[in-house]
This record gives structure tokens, sequence and C-alpha cells, in this order.
């Protein structure tokens, strides 16, 4: 597994900005008119992008970016959903995401509401670091649609983004599919349409049968998108420094429901089986399609990384401590609460990879 530079700083003058609103909270509305008026006083274009209503058709992340005049940084006020909405567009023209942070339990978002003009202040000074982190793409048998007759089982609150394009590298004849033109930050998941009718795939790992599965779903995650779905159905928590490929059922019918870790160039496959239900295939939570029996599916690492932009390296491991309350085991209770870092006097006695893994 590779580990990409944890934090760099890069000069980012802003010329563009991109707005992603989640419109449905005040703080929200309000903190968009403080970036407006920042924006206006420095001569900086802002757009807000990806907005939809009922009538209106939402785009494709490379179409947004286009028609916003491609920002070259996104800024989201929202929790971990609205920056995942930003994030799908800033990737595709490698734009800086900034996440301000209004939700509830986010590991992406980062920035105070009250510290927004703090934040673009130095971004615009090149005093933020950029954080990039790995995403996820795939290629698949077919292109990617959602029957007319399955969309209202997908689509509930907020109008359907379009079914991934198909990208120019399609090998025909070699029984590689095609390559979709789609990016997962968190990750990708194929899961039943139909509450009586499990999934059931053969699921591959670098081409090689690892077994045959029937659940109610799979989810295919991104270290970065390990603490999402994939831990809610029991799998491990990484590093969102490194780079891997997570696989994890969800609620198989089978003795075996452990996750695996794979490398990064280690492709996730799935084969919808003959006698199967059909499976919706969703990316960052946005269903993109609908695969029938007999169709397939593969994900791996995309050369695409999004770039977080950071005031401060990120506190994951302090940040996991405090997002999901952990609390310290009752028989330490005697010994009082631990200090909040671990600073080794003995370094010499360490290998050399343990220091270099505890110093910061």
């Amino acid at each position: 597994m590779t580990c990409p530079a944890r934090g760099t700083n890069r000069p980012m003058t802003v010329q563009r900005i991109g707005l992603v609103v989640h419109g449905g909270r005040s703080e929200a509305v309000s903190v968009r008119d403080a970036v407006r008026a920042w924006c206006d006083e420095r001569g900086i274009s802002c757009v807000e992008i990806d907005v939809w209503s009922n009538d209106q058709p939402r785009r494709a992340g490379r179409a947004e970016a286009h028609a916003a005049g491609n920002p070259d940084l996104v800024v989201t006020l929202g929790g971990d959903g609205t920056f995942l909405r930003g994030a799908r567009i800033a990737v595709k023209t490698g734009a800086g995401v900034l996440g301000i942070d209004i939700g509830k339990v986010g590991f992406l978002t980062e920035v105070h509401a009250a510290d927004i003009r703090t934040a673009l202040d130095a971004v615009n000074e090149g005093d933020a670091l950029v954080e990039e982190r790995m995403t996820l793409t795939m290629r698949t048998s077919r292109p990617l649609q959602v029957p007319q007759d399955v969309m209202p089982l997908c689509f509930s609150r907020s109008p359907a983004l379009p079914p991934p394009a198909v990208g120019p590298d399609v090998v025909e004849g070699n029984g590689w599919g095609m390559a979709l033109d789609v990016n997962a930050l968190n990750d990708v998941v194929v899961e039943k349409l139909s509450r009586d009718r499990q999934v059931s795939a053969g699921v591959y790992i670098a081409g090689r049968l690892l077994a045959s599965y029937s659940a109610d779903a799979f989810a295919v995650a991104t270290p970065t998108g390990s603490t999402a779905y994939s831990f809610a159905a029991g799998g491990p928590i990484l590093s969102p420094h490194m780079d891997a490929v997570v696989f994890t059922p969800i609620a198989p019918h089978m003795a075996f429901n452990r996750s695996v870790v794979a490398a990064p160039d280690e492709p996730v496959a799935l084969r919808i089986l003959p006698h199967s239900g059909s499976a919706a295939v969703s990316v960052d939570g946005q269903v993109r399609g609908v695969l029938d029996p007999g169709d397939w599916i593969a994900v791996y690492r995309a050369p695409q990384r999004v770039r977080l932009v950071r005031l401060n390296p990120t506190d994951f491991y302090g940040r996991l401590r405090d997002r999901f309350r952990l609390t310290d085991a009752p028989a330490t209770a005697g010994d009082g609460e631990a200090a909040p870092f671990f600073s080794p006097r003995a370094a010499d006695a360490m290998s050399p990879m343990t220091v270099k893994a505890l110093r910061w």
C-alpha cells in the first residue's frame, strides 16, 4: 500500500469559488452570505453549484464544474454529505475542497462556521494545507442506467444524478468492459432493490474468486470511507492517509462475514449471479445505476485524488474518539484519564518504522 504525503503547503490563490450549500440549514445559508461578501471584497467570482429543484435535472461532476467555470476552490456548507457533493465536482478539475462544518458527525468537514473568513484568507494567501485522499472508480459490463420502473424505489428527497458517462478507455474483446467517468471518495455500494430478494454475487479480488455471497449489500470503500457505511456494517477503521480497498459484505447469509482489506491495485469485482435479485449501485450515497443478473462491476483505485483543504494537519484519531464518543474501559478507571498524546523518550530503543510513525 502506498502512502501519499499527509499534507503540503501549496499556494492556492483563489480566482473562482464554487459554493455547495445545504439549503435546509439556516446556518449554512447565512455562512453562504459571508462567503459571498468575502469574495465581493476581493473581486473573486463566486457561483453556487449542484443546485437542484424537482423540475431541474442534476449534472454529472465534470459537467457541473464546466458549467460553473471550473472553480479552483469548492466550499461546502453543511455536513459530510454536502462535502461529498462538492468533492465529486472538484475531483474532475483538481480543485481544492474546503468543508465548513455545519453537520453533526463529520469526518470530512473541518472548519467551524465562525472561522470561515480566516479559512478563506489562509487559502488565498497560501497558508493552508492540501491533503490528498484516494478515490475509487469502476468498470462495468455495460453502461449503467436506472430503469423508470425502479426510479421511485431509489429516489425520494432529491432529483437523481445522471448515470456515469462511459469514459474513452473502452477495451473491446478482452472481457474487461468499459470504464466509467466516476469517482467515489467514500464508497461504492451494491445493494438489493427488493426487500424480499437479496443480492447474490460472485466476489473477486485481484481477479480470483473469493466467495459467492448472498447479502443485503456489498460495500467497497476507501480508507476515508472506512468510517462510513462499511464501519456501520462492522468493517475496520483505516487511516485516511493510506491507500487500500476495503470490501465489506452487509448482512450476508453465510458464516464468513468479515471484511477484506485489499491493496489499491487489486480490483474488487462483483458478478451478479443468475438467480439474484437486481441491485442498485450507489456512489457516495447517490444511486447511479442498476445491475441485473449476469452484469458485473469492478471497483478499484482511481488516478484522481480529492484535494482536501485544511488549516492544520488532520487529527484523525482525536476526531475518531470525539465523533464516536469513545469511552475508556471501566477497568482503567483507577489509573485516571490517560494523557491525550504519547511522545516516547526512549525512541532509540524502537524500530525506525515505529519511530517514524510516532513523530508529528
